[in-house]
C-alpha cells in the first residue's frame, strides 16, 4: 500500500525549520511503518519559508523585470533542500535519493521515498499527482497550514464557509487555471486539473494536526476537505 503525502513546506519550514514538528512527524510514520512493514510513503516536499524568502528577494532586486521560470526555479531548490533534510530523518527506510523528476521515480525499493519540485510551471502539489498516478496510489493526502477549503479566501471574505466534500468541477472554480509561482491556494490548478482527468482523490487537511493525520492514513473519520 502505497501513501502520497504532498508535505507543504509551510509545515516543514514556516520561517525556520519547525524541529518539534518533525519529530513528531517522524514518530507517527515510524508508527505506521512498525506495524505494517509493507506499508510504503512517498513525500513530496513543499518550499516553505526559503522558497518565499528567496523569491521575493528576486522580485524586489529586479522589481518589474521578473521571469516566471526563474521565480520557479528559485522555489524549486528550496523544496530540494526541504526534501533532503526529510530524507535525512527517514534515511533507515529511505536508502534512495531525492525524486526530483516524478515521471522518472525509481522503484520503491523501501518504505519511503521522498521527492521535491520538478520544473517551473509545476509546484509539487502536480508532482504529487503524477507520483499516486505512476505509483496507483487511490489519493493524496495534501497537508499545509489550512485545516479545510473554504468556499473563498477566509482571509478577505467574511462569508466564506468550511467546505467538506467538494467535486473536482466546484473546486476548480475556486483556485483558477493558472499557476503562478508561490501562488497560494489549497491545491495548484494545473494539479487539479490532472487529478480530476485521472480520477485522483485528494485530502486537504492540516499539516499539524498529527492525530488527524493518523485518523486519515487508519482511513477513520477525519477533519479536512475531500476533493473527489
Amino acid at each position: 500500500m502505497v501513501t502520497v503525502i504532498s508535505l507543504g513546506g509551510s509545515i516543514v519550514a514556516p520561517d525556520n525549520v519547525d524541529v518539534e514538528f518533525l519529530k513528531k512527524f517522524v514518530g507517527l510514520i515510524r508508527s505506521f511503518i512498525e506495524a505494517d512493514s509493507n506499508r510504503q510513503f512517498i513525500f513530496v516536499v513543499g518550499g516553505g519559508a526559503p522558497a518565499r524568502h528567496y523569491q521575493k528577494a528576486y522580485r524586489e532586486i529586479l522589481g518589474g523585470n521578473v521571469n516566471d521560470d526563474e521565480a520557479d526555479w528559485v522555489g524549486i531548490m528550496a523544496t530540494r533542500l526541504n526534501a533532503q533534510l526529510v530524507r535525512a530523518l527517514m534515511s533507515e527506510w529511505c536508502a534512495q535519493d531525492v525524486v526530483t523528476n516524478p515521471m522518472e521515480a525509481p522503484q520503491l525499493t523501501g518504505n519511503v521515498l521522498t521527492a521535491a519540485g520538478w520544473k517551473p510551471g509545476f509546484s509539487t502539489d502536480f508532482d504529487a499527482v503524477l507520483l499516486a498516478e505512476k505509483f496507483e496510489a487511490d489519493m493524496v493526502i495534501n497537508l499545509s497550514n489550512i485545516e479545510k477549503v473554504f468556499t473563498a479566501d477566509p482571509k478577505t471574505d467574511p462569508s466564506a464557509k468550511p467546505i467538506d466534500k467538494i467535486t473536482w468541477a466546484d473546486f476548480r472554480i475556486i483556485v483558477g487555471d493558472e499557476w503562478v509561482p508561490g501562488k497560494n491556494v489549497p491545491f495548484d490548478p494545473i494539479a487539479s486539473r490532472h487529478a480530476q482527468k485521472i480520477g485522483l482523490k485528494v485530502i486537504c487537511a492540516g499539516g499539524r494536526d498529527l492525530d488527524n493525520l493518523a485518523k486519515i492514513l487508519r482511513g477513520e473519520d477525519f477533519a479536512g476537505t475531500e476533493i473527489y
